[in-house]
């Protein structure tokens, strides 16, 4: 049921910081591409889910991070979200500070993809259910960090949305073995991702690391003259590339961008 007790809000963060004045508990449903939930409690930001970037579920299982098996058997007590987050942390799958971790990285990500888009919309309605990592934010701190990595990404206004829709392409001097055995093994696994039909936000779900960080090794890839936008590529096409990290192995993550190294039972 939308809310129509709210201060008016010209846009998406004024409309979070009334929320958070008055120390509300809602969910913010984002119309538009990719859109979201934004879930406030008591005027925090708990979680975002939106198609626009991996959440704490592929974070975890696509980095190989949590075996589906045991994600599956955290799920047994039911879908409540709560109840998830107690089973990963007392079946010893995560420490309950790695999960607040993860959940903090996923929730960063998910506003900074949001932050790409204009929304057409946004309406307030009753809390929905999410998975609890301990995690609360206030407003503010999502406007900094979103200032943070739009700028090391970005000379002129817009070009970042732009590039998070790019769908780059390896470029000849990627078939020399000697220069691509010199990239990190999160580079390499960024670059044989890049085939020409997958953007930014499919590298991301398909190696199960933060969109923002992929995007930083793709700048890297590009400045290196490794990668180069598709020949021919039909711009804005919907994307059909699939979501499966060509060569899992490979796929490491960031040590500052991605979930902590896998751990055995």
């Amino acid at each position: 049921m939308t809310d129509r007790h709210l201060p008016s809000a010209r846009n998406v963060p004024a409309l979070l910081a009334a929320l958070h004045a008055e120390r509300r508990s809602c969910a913010v449903l984002v119309s538009g591409v990719p859109g979201g939930v934004i879930h406030v409690r008591d005027g925090m930001a708990v979680g975002m889910d939106t198609p626009g970037a991996p959440g704490v579920e592929v974070l975890l299982l696509k980095s190989y991070r949590i075996a589906e098996d045991d994600w599956a058997a955290a799920r047994a007590g039911g879908t409540d979200p709560a109840r998830l987050a107690l089973g990963l942390v007392s079946q010893g799958l995560l420490g309950a500070v790695e999960l607040e971790v993860i959940g903090r990285s996923a929730l960063f990500d998910a506003a900074f993809a949001l932050a790409l888009i204009r929304p057409d919309g946004w309406e307030v309605g009753d809390p929905r259910p999410v998975l609890d990592t301990g995690t609360a934010v206030p407003p503010g701190r999502l406007v900094t960090e979103n200032t943070r990595r739009m700028s090391p990404l970005a000379l002129e206004r817009g070009a970042t949305a732009r590039f998070a829709r790019d769908r780059l392409e390896p470029s000849p001097e990627a078939r020399d073995p000697q220069r691509v055995a010199r990239l990190s093994l999160r580079h390499r696994a960024v670059l044989t991702a890049a085939d020409g039909r997958r953007t930014p936000r499919d590298i991301a779900f398909a190696l199960g690391r933060g969109l923002f960080a992929v995007m930083l090794d793709l700048r890297d890839l590009l400045a290196l003259g490794l990668l180069r936008p598709p020949s021919g590529a039909a711009v804005g096409r919907p994307s059909t590339a699939p979501r499966h990290p060509p060569h899992p192995a490979t796929a490491a993550p960031s040590p500052s961008a991605a979930p902590l190294p896998r751990r055995k039972r």
